[in-house]
């Protein structure tokens, strides 16, 4: 079958998120054929290329999100890709049709997001507001397909977003009676803002993507994100049928939440665009056909963002385990007096309390050694991250020297993947008998699945989907608690043997859920059962799609006779006929 497969800032650029999955998935799955449809975030992931893609990849479309109005409006438009973005297909501004249609439209989405608002307000003082956000549900829905119906009859959409008109709808949305004190408290400089911002993440809704040789000619739409990556797959879904498949190993809507108070947006702003994401998220569960959580923690927020539970499938990632096959078969137990973490440094690592907590295990076992093996994040905060725990790791350990005459060494070492010291990935599990991470925040935690690959007991926090990841073979304590880190590590250092049969047992598990194998065998399955229920035939080279006709036709009998059919059978006819019907274009 022939799927589109849509991403954001990912697969097929050399950097970015699920690249890795993506690949895996493509390369794995030889008996389809892809095509990529990939949203860029920025010129320099553009600018480091893509991956070398196989052969089962027919196609690959790529838009970028991260250029600016002057790049747009300016003539800055890379090889065409938005070129529809700022006219219409003819060339044209709208009309005084096309404009009242598009505040008619904008009109309903921006009351839409500030109903959200005030909804939430409600349920959080205990009234009802159901009956309210289902209103603003179905007005969030008009508006945004009445805006993607408008860019593609006429294009034109972003430069309709920055008008002054834009701006006048959202103001008269914000100060409409009923709304929150903090959407109400916007500002000129606040809306225009928004405005920005939501001309970015609906750019998707301009691209020209949508017809009978793109989106409307696969079998099925797999979103490897929500969020932007996922509206050309409503899109398809609503012009031509066809089935959305969303797999999210972490929300893309905690990742907004997450990201916004980093920003330098004000509060309105802030609060206006989690609503917006938060009807686009609900939007995008109630489209899909299946959804595929990484994880139960991804899952709970999907659950609580409105995602029917009856197509919520867990689907863990999977991992490459050749790599550290030779380690995790071998006798060997790594550094006993050794701590290691791996990972990327930056805050929400917390190593800050990874060092008080060794400062406090030096005390128990005096010889430990402690490696951090990491670079730190794109960005001044990750090196500035970096520069303050390496100032604190020289504060709590000064060097030290067995005598007057020798050399100090200090137990806490800085260390990148490549280096002298750590030639690769596996030398760095090697290095130590017990593996930390110590994550105020995290999703699906690939480090600690390396390590369990590898055979090493772990000691983790209680973080994202650590628990469920570790499930009985390893140690766990609260986060932010350096104490109780610092025991943690402590009995397994005084515990051989039980650090023998935690990595044992953590190596076996992770070779039954987090390979690349079973992620390939599940999707492999889901795939043939969303094309099931979506019986359609390919009418342009008059070859068959799968599933076009039960197998069943094909063989002879009297139970072909209607009279004869048995109930069972007749089940789900008319939603199959119905998918015919939407396909058959």
């Amino acid at each position: 079958m022939r799927i589109g497969l849509l991403t954001d800032g990912g697969y097929p650029y050399a950097t970015g998120e699920s690249r890795l999955w993506c690949d895996r998935l493509v390369r794995g799955l030889t008996q389809h054929e892809f095509d990529l449809y990939a949203l860029s975030r920025s010129a320099e992931q553009e600018a480091q290329g893509w991956v070398q893609l196989p052969l089962q990849v027919s196609r690959v479309r790529t838009a970028p999100l991260w250029m600016t109005d002057e790049n747009i409006l300016g003539g800055h438009v890379r090889k065409g890709l938005l070129a529809r973005l700022v006219t219409g297909g003819g060339g044209r501004s709208y009309g005084r049709r096309e404009r009242r249609r598009f505040t008619a439209h904008f009109t309903a989405l921006a009351t839409s997001i500030c109903t959200s608002i005030c909804t939430s307000d409600a349920t959080a003082e205990g009234s009802d507001g159901g009956s309210t956000a289902d209103a603003a549900d179905a007005q969030f829905t008009d508006g945004l397909y009445g805006l993607a119906e408008l860019a593609c009859e006429h294009g034109g959409l972003p430069a309709a977003l920055r008008s002054e008109t834009a701006v006048r709808v959202l103001e008269a949305a914000c100060r409409a009676p009923g709304t929150g004190r903090t959407v109400q408290a916007a500002t000129v400089p606040d809306l225009l803002a928004l405005a920005a911002e939501l001309d970015r993440v609906l750019r998707p809704l301009s691209l020209d993507w949508y017809d009978e040789e793109s989106l409307g000619a696969v079998d099925l739409c797999h979103a490897a994100s929500g969020g932007a990556a996922a509206l050309p797959g409503l899109l398809a879904k609503r012009f031509f049928g066809v089935p959305l498949l969303v797999t999210e190993h972490g929300v893309q809507l905690r990742a907004h939440y997450l990201a916004a108070t980093g920003t330098a947006l004000g509060a309105p702003v802030r609060a206006l665009l989690a609503g917006f994401h938060g009807r686009l998220a609900t939007e995008v569960y109630r489209q899909a056909a299946l959804i595929t959580p990484g994880n139960t923690h991804a899952r709970r927020w999907q659950e609580r963002c409105g995602a029917d539970r009856a197509k919520l499938r867990t689907v863990y990632p999977g991992m490459d385990a050749a790599r550290f096959a030779a380690l995790g078969e071998s006798n060997d137990e790594g550094g006993p007096d050794t701590l290691v973490w791996v990972g990327r440094i930056e805050p929400s690592k917390d190593l800050i309390a990874l060092l008080h907590a060794f400062a406090q295990v030096r005390k128990a076992e005096p010889d430990v050694r402690l490696r951090i093996v990491g670079a730190p994040a794109p960005g001044a905060e990750g090196a500035t991250y970096l520069a303050h725990c390496r100032a604190l790791a020289a504060q709590l350990f000064p060097d030290e020297a067995a005598d007057a005459h020798a050399v100090g060494d200090n137990p806490v070492s800085f260390e990148d993947i490549g280096g002298a010291e750590v030639a690769d990935l596996a030398e760095a599990y090697a290095a130590g008998g017990i593996v930390v991470l110590s994550s105020v925040v995290e999703g699906f935690p690939i480090s600690l699945v390396e390590a369990m690959f590898c055979g090493r007991a772990t000691v983790s926090t209680d973080v994202g989907a650590v628990v469920e990841v570790i499930g009985g073979t390893g140690l766990v304590v609260p986060p932010r608690n350096p104490r109780a880190l610092a025991d943690a590590c402590v009995t397994l250092l005084r515990d051989p043997e039980r650090r023998a049969r935690l990595g044992a047992a953590a190596r076996a598990r992770a070779l039954e859920l987090f390979t690349v194998e079973q992620n390939l065998a599940a999707f492999r399955g889901i795939y043939l059962e969303l094309i099931s229920h979506s019986p359609v035939r390919r009418e342009a080279d008059g070859a068959p799609r799968p599933f076009a006709s039960p197998p069943e036709a094909q063989v002879l009998g009297s139970w072909t006779v209607p009279a004869h059919i048995p109930s069972w059978a007749t089940e789900g006819v008319c939603a199959g006929a119905l998918g015919t019907a939407d396909r058959d274009v």
